[in-house]
């Protein structure tokens, strides 16, 4: 893991923080989430993403929505998709930051995500095999996810 530290600085008492670092997701995905959940409440965004999970509701796609189909039941914009790997390793964080906030003795449940962060990782080299002993090379894609909470009344 080559980063350690947040991307900004927060000061307070009643911050919650978590990260994790290189996640076999998608960038772009990432990158869409993290604008999706930005000022909302943690709570809130862990029921929609679920929701993303079962497909029943889809992410806004507002940077990367070249060729990307509209969906319905978006508000504001039409174009979205089901990210479903990237929604269980968001979901998993937003708990993670809800437990910090627990032990830090902060309530969950007004919890405000004030910054949520994804950028590209470090890319590990792989090969697909083909045929007459070959190999074709490619990279596989990582993600840094970082989500900062404060505590509303």
């Amino acid at each position: 893991m080559a980063r350690v530290a947040y991307s900004k600085v927060f000061e307070g008492d009643n911050l919650a923080r978590g990260k994790a670092n290189e996640l076999p997701i998608s960038p772009k995905h990432a990158i869409e989430i993290a604008r999706f959940i930005r000022n909302r409440r943690t709570r809130e965004s862990i029921e929609y993403l679920n929701q993303v999970v079962a497909q029943k509701k889809a992410i806004p796609f507002r940077r990367f929505n070249r060729n990307v189909s509209h969906k319905k039941g978006l508000s504001g914009w039409d174009a979205g998709r089901y990210p479903r790997k990237a929604s269980m390793a968001y979901i998993k964080l937003l708990q993670s930051v809800e437990k910090n906030a627990e032990y830090l003795g902060l309530d969950p449940e007004n919890l405000e995500i004030i910054h949520a962060s994804a950028n590209r990782g470090r890319g590990m080299k792989a090969f697909f095999p083909r045929a007459m002993g070959r190999a074709t090379p490619k990279a596989r894609e990582t993600v840094n996810i970082e989500i900062v909470a404060r505590e509303v009344q």
